[in-house]
Order: structure tokens, then C-alpha cells, then sequence
């Protein structure tokens, strides 16, 4: 794959910057500061988010930034500043937007498109910024806050950590600017993984986040912030300057909440309700149990979350009793079983489920999809007993739709928790997940909060205390109450949705005693907020059930998000400017990496580039380079890290590539971990993979740097290394299929990979693998393949097929 290589002269490295840090006459990022204020008040927060764009070429911009926003927020106002000029964003039908958005750029016209991606992952496009220029966008939003034992948080989210992305690459214009193809699993996958900055980038994006907090009447007891130094002022609480967009910002408030119902809209003409129903002063009794634990035990996870994770889980496994049976899976792209089948969970058993656990470390790829399966397929049909599964991960998957169109049916028959463990966790896949089976989402951001996290599990793991819940008293709209699920000790049950007329309601459902009700009544309020955050959950349980196959609700999902004014997936708002500024569209496009995320372990080594400086971000070249490239690049395993965090935009720079060669361009860099054979099948599942049919053929001679590169950090290990071997044969393996063939290569990725495998010798297959790619280095070109093939194909794999053409297409992530 060609990238344009930068001039060093114009890429002057940065005194004591850190690794990876350039700087070149053309500026720096195009996002210079994002702003958050929130407005608190009881269990909901009105927020405003400001992103500020700066335009540092001498031509006009389009910047794509791709960011997180709180699964649960629904996304209410979009407006766009530039010039002293206020364009307000219209919610648009998805492909209508884009078009809106695309006709606008050709006509030399400001504007701007914000996009659901995923429940918390969001694009904004901002078009035909004038050199120079500061554009700023604001997106508004409510959001419920979880509460539970006596306490609120307001979580809000910062960056979107890489995801795992499985499948095979698909042919076809790519859905978005990010660096991962779009794969059969995973068809947007180049819409949800931006390019990642190098560890000490040395101008991060100013990040302020201000919360007031009004605990409306209750007794606020204590504010605290788990990740970040905060500064009190009053009932404001601020980040100090400084920090930056690596991690989840969380603030937790102590308060105590009560049973309520708030009506938004005059009794006798019906409106939005939201209730809360504190759980009941009820002992639970527990039916026996049949629990299958899920450990990720991926490359992502690796660091302090192993450690936690390992902890987290063991703690699960002490929570049974002899009457319960269960069940431990480890699994990164394979499963690992600690027992054959389920267990009876006697002291024997458990403590060889943690002396398994103990064992665990962090390797490989995240499929999630084949553990889930083979949960359900362990818990079966047990009609007399709970069945129950446990998912300890970080949930950083790109193919959630799959998961969930492919087991979400099975997992709504039990019950399911998830324990999130990270700073940037995919909170909103987990929350679906835990949300499909009436279970709990518990989320760990640090080793401090695992002790109070596994004490919400181990009662949330036992029986809920109050099923089958319904209400009778509100005369509501039929399909618009969310999801009751069950009320568990410590949890208040959190429902909204539209009614026609009544003032109050009577709650039922079943304990361990027989039947249980509250009667509560109703509280008129003005509050615009509480019809936003219901539209957001009925539009999450719509599209959920669009993904697990329901796709005839598209158009309700649809009219649904533009009567309420709420952001969704299928549809996206649009700012025009009516002022034309510029002769055409942008002449130059950027796509703004993000931070890597706070306590990711780094990458194991740092190749550096053969110009003696390592790269840092593509957009720093000439406006007038070659079109954006999109290297194949895939989810952080352990081997995946090693090559080191994508680094650019525009182009989509990748550290580790080798250097540029004598004819000035970059060697392909292939991703991490293609698979060339070898033992179990190896070659990390879900890395980008050519399909069938022929594959593309290339000169040795386009690989050779990268050649160079690998054979200078073999050399430069302090002693042979099984793992690295095997990892450095994936390489190889990737290399050997990108150049369409190669027979000492792929005998040499072969051995390599082989390494694994019990009884391989570290120091013979070492020797061998510097003896074989310095023959390669030294020897001719040869002719395996045809001069000058080397351009990627769609999604910037090398060889892949035609493009589909424009058009209206059959994805709404696709459609124009």
C-alpha cells in the first residue's frame, strides 16, 4: 500500500516531547479544545458538548472527528459557529443529511453532520473550513443517571478505545475515514476506529468538563471523582487544566433518592412519565443456580484490568453455594474450559476454578461471539433452576449487531451481568447486553473501585428481589414502556414511557412471599428532559431489536427519532451554512486521531522509522499528497500492540511500517496478525483477511524495508522469545500474502508460528529467522509479482476488489 512519506526536513522532531511527536510548518490537529457543562439536577443531567476546529493548512479543510458520548444521552440540538455566524442543525433521515451535507461542500458552503455510530460512538464531519479558521460545533443532550446503594454517577466518556474487529474484509467503498476495513462481521468498521496518536503526543486537544450538581431537594452527602483531580467551586465541580481525553470522566454523588412518579404533561391530556420504585424492605430466596463465568482474557485487557479481571472473577466463583453449578470460559480468539460441562460448585471445584483464573494472562483477540454460544449451549433449558451468565471484559468489540443478532435471542431467556473493567469501557454494548437478559452492568475503572463494585455483583448474582413486573393505573401507549426487567436489592427500578391519561400507577410483581404491589402517585413537572431520555431508550430497545433481525422497524425508528427530536442510528442532524466561502469542496480532509486510552499497556517496542524519526500523524503532509490510504489495522491484541498505536490521520500513518524506501514510498503494512496457516489455525481470527479468489501479486522489493525493520529488532532482543517469534510469523504470514506468494517467506512464517507449540526451540528458530530475512534482504528483487501493483484496494487492502459504484445503499451507516 503506497503512503506518502513526509519530508524530514518539514518534520522537525519536538525537544522532549515523547515518543512520536513532529512538528512541520503546516500546524498541528485540527481539534483544539472540546468543552463539557453539565447541569445536574436529581437523577438527570442536561449537557453541553463544544468542540472547537481550527483550520492550521493554507486550503480548505474537511476535519472528521469520531468521539464518545454517554450511551444513555439522547441527543436533543446540534449548531454550528464559524464567522460569527449560528447555523442550528436540523434531525434529517440519515442518507437525506448526507446529502444535504455533501451537496453543500461542492457548493463551497460551511457545514457540518453529526452521527450515531454506535449507542456511545459518535462521528461529526465539519466541511470547508477557511484556512485559518476556528469553527466550533455544540451538540446538547440529556442523560438518566444510574443510581444504586445509595448513590448517582454521572459518567461521561472521553475516547473510543480500539475495538476488535473480526471477519473478513468486504469489497466496496469503505463506510468511513478510520483505519480498519470494513469486514462481514463488522460492515462499518472504518466509521468506529480512528487512528490512535503515539503515547506523549505533545499538544493534546485543552479539555474543560464543569458539573453543577443539584441534588433537587435531597441531602447531598458527599461528591467524588474516581479518575480525574477535580476542583470544587461551590456546587461546581471542575477538571483541572491540564487533563486529557484518555479516559471516562466519573463523578459520583451520595444522596438518597425515593419512590416517584413525575408526569411531563397535563394528566388529562397525557404525556411522558418517568418512575422510580426504591427497592422494598424484602428478603430474597435463591433458587439454585446454574452460572457460566466469561473472562476476556484479550490482548485489550492486558495491564491492571487483567489483574482486576482475574480478582473480579474469583470473587464471582466464592459467591456460590454447593446447590449451584457452574461453569468457567476464558477466551481471547479461542475458548478455554477450567471443567468439561457444569460443575457442582463444592469447595473442590471452586478452588480449581481459581487456581485456573490465577493462571490467565492477556494474549490475543476478542471473540466474543463463540464463548456467549457455548454459554447458552452449557446453560441449556434448565427450567427448575436460574440459569445465569457472568461476562467480565471490556467490551471493546466492533461487531456488537452480530452478537447480538446472532445470540441476543438465546441470552433474553436468562439472565445476564456484565462487568465492565477500563477507563474508556464500552459501557453501552455492555449495558445492551446485561439489558437483553434482566441483569445488571457493573462498571470498574480502577483496582480502588473493585472492592465496592464486586460487593454490587455478588448481590446482584443472587435473586432479584421483586419478577414479573407490570403496571396497571396509567392509561399508556401500547409498545412504549421500557423494559421493567426485575428490582434488585440496592437498585431503585428506573421505567418511562408515553401514557394517555391517569395520575398515578400501581406497580406489581412476584417475591419469594407471593404477590407484591406499590401504588404511587404522580407529579406534574415541566421537564422537556424527561421525553428526550425516554425517546432514547425506546430507540435503543427499536434498534436493538433491528439488529437481532426485526428490520421492518426501521421506518418507526425512524418517525419515532424525528417526532422526539432525538439523535439514533438512522438518522443524523445537518448544519448548511446558506453563505458560500470557498470554490468547491474541501481540498483537503482530515481525520483527528485520538488519545490512546489511560492504563493501555504500550506498545512492547518501538520501531523506529529509517529517517531516524518516528512517524507521528500523515496530516502533517502536503494537502497536495496522494488521496487517503487506509492501512488494515485491527483490534489491540498482545501481538497487534507490539507494532505500535496507529499514528496518523488523513492517510492513516501506522508506527511500525519500516522506513521509506529509496524510491520515497512507504512499504505496505499489512495487518497485524494476517493469517499464513500454521499450527490451530493461527493468524488471530478477525484480523484483516483476502478473501477467495486470486490474490494480488507484488515485488519482493515493496517489502523490504519492513524486511529490514523486523530483522533489526529481532536482532535486537536480549534473548530468543517463543511468543515474540510466533507473533513475528503472523508478520510474516501477513507479508507472504500481500506479495501473493513467496516460498521461502511462507516456509519461514510456518516455522515461526509454530513456536507455540510444546518442545520448540527458541534459540534454533531465532537463528533461522535471521538467517532466512537476511537471504531475503540481501538477495535480488526477483519477479514475484508485477511492477507497481502495489495501491490498496478498497478499505486499503492490498488487491481487493471493484468498488460497488454510488448510490443509494443497503446499510443505513452506507447510505448517500
Amino acid at each position: 500500500m503506497k503512503i506518502t512519506s513526509l519530508e524530514p526536513a518539514r518534520c522537525l522532531p519536538v525537544p522532549d516531547a515523547g515518543f512520536g511527536a513532529l512538528l512541520t510548518e503546516r500546524g498541528n490537529l485540527p481539534l483544539e479544545s472540546v468543552d463539557v457543562t453539565a447541569g445536574i439536577s436529581g437523577l438527570i443531567a442536561g449537557v453541553e458538548v463544544t468542540q472547537g476546529f481550527r483550520n492550521p493548512f493554507d486550503v480548505t479543510l474537511e476535519a472528521t472527528y469520531v468521539f464518545p458520548l454517554p450511551d444513555r444521552a439522547a441527543v436533543t440540538g446540534f449548531r454550528m459557529e464559524a464567522d460569527d455566524r449560528v447555523i442550528e442543525g436540523v434531525l434529517k433521515e440519515r442518507a437525506q443529511a448526507r446529502a444535504d451535507y455533501d451537496r453543500a461542500l461542492r457548493e463551497g458552503k460551511r457545514a457540518a453532520i453529526a452521527e450515531e455510530d454506535r449507542p456511545d460512538v459518535f462521528t461529526i464531519r465539519v466541511g470547508n473550513i477557511l484556512p485559518g479558521e476556528h469553527v466550533s460545533v455544540r451538540l446538547t443532550m440529556s442523560q438518566p443517571l444510574p443510581y444504586e446503594d445509595g448513590a448517582a454517577m454521572f459518567r461521561f466518556p472521553l475516547v473510543v478505545a480500539p475495538r476488535y474487529i473480526p471477519g473478513t474484509p468486504i469489497d466496496g467503498s469503505p463506510a468511513g475515514d478510520g483505519v480498519a476495513p470494513d469486514t462481514d462481521a463488522v460492515p462499518d468498521a472504518s466509521r468506529i476506529s480512528p487512528p490512535v496518536l503515539l503515547p506523549g503526543f505533545p499538544n493534546p486537544v485543552r479539555l474543560s468538563l464543569a458539573a453543577t450538581v443539584d441534588a433537587a431537594g435531597l441531602e447531598l452527602r458527599e461528591l467524588a471523582s474516581s479518575l480525574h483531580v477535580v476542583e470544587e467551586e461551590g456546587a461546581t465541580v471542575r477538571l483541572r487544566p491540564g487533563e486529557r481525553l484518555d479516559r471516562d470522566f466519573i463523578l459520583r454523588m451520595s444522596y438518597e433518592t425515593s419512590t416517584s412518579l413525575q408526569l411531563d404533561g397535563p394528566a388529562e391530556q397525557g404525556g411522558t412519565f418517568a418512575l422510580t420504585v426504591v427497592p422494598p424492605p424484602l428478603e430474597s430466596t435463591r433458587t439454585p443456580r446454574d452460572l457460566v463465568l466469561l473472562l476476556d482474557r484479550s490482548g485489550s485487557m492486558g495491564g491492571w484490568k487483567m489483574v482486576a479481571a482475574r480478582r473480579a472473577a474469583a470473587r464471582i466463583v466464592d459467591t456460590l453455594t454447593p446447590q449451584d453449578r457452574f461453569a468457567v470460559l476464558t477466551f481471547d480468539s479461542v475458548v478455554e474450559r477450567a471443567f468439561e460441562g457444569l460443575v457442582e460448585a463444592s469447595d473442590r471445584n471452586r478452588y480449581r476454578a481459581v487456581e485456573h483464573l490465577a493462571r490467565v494472562d492477556a494474549r490475543g483477540g476478542t471473540e466474543l461471539l463463540e464463548p456467549l454460544r457455548q454459554a447458552v449451549a452449557l446453560l441449556g433449558a434448565q427450567a427448575e433452576r436460574e440459569r445465569v451468565v457472568v461476562l467480565v471484559t471490556d467490551g471493546q468489540v466492533g461487531n456488537e449487531d452480530q452478537i447480538l443478532e446472532q445470540a441476543g435471542g438465546a441470552l433474553s431467556a436468562m439472565r445476564v451481568h456484565t462487568v465492565g473493567i477500563d477507563r474508556a469501557v464500552n459501557a453501552g454494548f455492555l449495558g445492551r447486553l446485561a439489558g437483553l437478559g434482566a441483569g445488571r452492568c457493573e462498571l470498574v475503572e480502577s483496582e480502588d473501585r473493585l472492592d465496592a463494585a464486586m460487593d454490587h455483583i455478588h448481590r446482584r448474582i443472587g435473586a432479584p428481589l421483586v419478577t414479573g413486573l407490570s403496571l396497571k393505573g396509567l392509561e399508556v401507549e401500547p409498545d412504549t414502556v421500557t423494559h421493567l426487567g426485575s428490582i434488585f436489592p440496592g437498585v431503585p427500578l428506573r421505567v418511562y414511557g408515553r401514557y394517555r391519561e391517569g395520575s398515578s400507577l400501581t406497580v406489581h410483581g412476584m417475591t419469594a412471599g407471593g404477590p407484591w404491589e406499590e401504588q404511587v402517585t404522580g407529579v406534574t413537572v415541566d421537564n422537556p428532559a424527561i421525553r428526550a431520555v425516554w425517546a432514547r431508550a425506546h430507540l435503543r430497545e427499536l434498534e436493538d431489536r433491528y439488529a437481532m433481525g426485526e428490520h421492518d422497524l426501521e421506518s418507526r425508528i425512524v418517525r419515532t427519532s424525528l417526532d422526539n427530536g432525538v439523535l439514533c442510528r438512522f438518522t443524523a442532524y445537518v448544519a448548511v451554512d446558506t453563505r458560500k466561502v470557498a470554490e468547491g469542496g474541501p481540498e483537503h480532509r482530515v481525520i483527528q486521531p485520538v488519545e490512546p486510552p489511560s492504563g493501555w499497556e504500550p506498545p512492547r517496542s518501538q520501531p523506529m522509522m529509517g529517517g531516524g524519526f518516528t512517524a507521528h500523524a500523515a496530516l502533517m503532509a502536503s494537502p497536495a499528497a496522494a488521496p487517503r490510504m487506509r492501512p488494515p489495522q485491527s483490534g489491540f491484541g498482545a501481538a497487534e500492540m507490539e507494532q505500535g498505536f496507529v499514528a496518523g490521520a488523513d492517510q492513516g500513518f501506522v508506527a511500525g511500517g519500516g522506513a521509506p524506501d529509496v524510491t520515497g514510498q512507504q512499504p505496505p503494512m499489512p495487518a497485524p496478525g494476517a493469517p499464513a496457516g500454521g499450527p490451530r489455525g493461527r493468524g488471530r481470527p478477525g484480523m484483516p483477511r483476502f478473501g477467495p479468489g486470486p490474490r494480488p501479486a507484488h515485488r519482493l522489493e515493496s517489502v523490504r524495508p519492513q524486511l529490514v525493520a523486523e530483522l533489526d529488532r529481532l536482532k535486537a532482543l536480549p534473548a530468543p522469545d517463543l511468543l515474540y517469534l510466533a507473533d513475528l510469523g503472523s508478520r510474516l504470514g501477513a507479508l507472504t500474502e500481500y506479495l501473493g506468494g513467496n516460498e521461502q517467506l511462507a516456509a519461514l512464517a510456518r516455522e515461526l508460528e509454530a513456536a507455540e507449540l510444546p518442545g520448540a526451540d527458541a534459540q534454533a528458530l531465532h537463528n533461522r529467522a535471521i538467517e532466512v530475512l537476511t537471504a531475503l534482504i540481501g538477495g535480488s528483487p526477483g519477479h514475484e509479482g508485477r511492477p507497481g501493483d502495489g495501491r490498496p484496494g478498497p478499505g486499503g487492502l492490498p488487491g481487493g476488489g471493484p468498488s460497488s459504484g454510488g448510490g443509494r445503499r443497503g446499510p443505513f451507516w452506507k447510505r448517500t
